[in-house]
């Protein structure tokens, strides 16, 4: 694989995103997590994944440069839909997955880290969804998971505004369970993902399973609705000039077109 690697260790999975220099959250990295479940979920081996990027970040966001080959709403809706069928399978997986966050996980990369079971932070990291700086809206279910964790009204601040939270926010709203220093991190998520995997497969995928069904029909009609709409927008004036700004480092200008 070409940004994934992982290491096996007491039954834990390290999986480490290296995707110099912000990990950022191109299809080809989502396809390589796909592929890194199915390694894993027949591998006796693993019993618990823990996921964190390398460098500076856990990961700073979805591929913007990546969006620029995109011609079609269409083409962008599919892009959301592939990005939401994988972490919707994260969070179905029968294995317990952990994110260890450093850095950022912003955009494309909070999605990822919310497809997760469980989210340590350390203090200082940044998470938020800062897509409608852009003209966009978060398209991999980021506009369902992150209400269920802070709240309607917290999601919609974070998302109107694209200002983040810091990682001891985070754990305050309820998005991150707990927060250390950038050095306790790696190693204190690591203890607890041991201590998960001392406990039966069997009763952690069904504890997983029936996790599931706090989850409402409403649920699923609403990531369609996200792919949907993720596609509509993108068309826009708006979309076009939120994504020139950002590649041109600038501040966008938007017309409601």
């Amino acid at each position: 694989m070409e940004f994934l690697s992982w290491k096996v260790e007491d039954y834990v999975a390290v999986a480490t995103i290296s995707r110099p220099p912000a990990n950022a959250l191109s299809q080809g990295l989502i396809n390589e997590i796909n592929a890194m479940l199915d390694a894993m979920e027949h591998d006796d081996a693993v019993r618990v994944i823990l996921l964190h990027g390398e460098g500076r970040f856990f990961s700073a966001g979805a591929d913007i440069k990546e969006f620029t080959s995109v011609t079609s709403g269409e083409q962008f809706a599919v892009l959301a839909k592939n990005g939401q069928v994988v972490f919707e399978r994260m969070e179905r997986f029968p294995k317990p997955i952990l994110a260890a966050i450093h850095g950022a996980a912003l955009g494309g990369g909070l999605e990822l880290a919310m497809g997760c079971h469980i989210r340590f932070v350390t203090e200082n990291a940044k998470l938020g969804l800062p897509e409608l700086q852009l003209g966009l809206i978060p398209g991999f279910a980021g506009t369902q998971r992150l209400p269920r964790y802070v709240g309607v009204a917290k999601a919609a601040e974070m998302m109107f505004t694209s200002e983040p939270i810091l990682g001891t926010e985070a754990v305050q709203w309820g998005l991150a369970n707990k927060a250390f220093t950038d050095e306790e991190l790696l190693p204190k998520t690591l203890e607890i993902a041991k201590k998960m995997a001392k406990k039966s497969p069997i009763a952690l995928k069904a504890a997983i399973d029936v996790l599931q069904y706090v989850k409402t029909a409403s649920y699923q009609e609403g990531m369609e609705a996200e792919a949907i709409s993720f596609g509509t927008v993108f068309v826009s004036e708006d979309a076009k000039e939120g994504i020139s700004a950002f590649i041109e480092k600038r501040e966008p200008i938007f017309k409601g077109k």
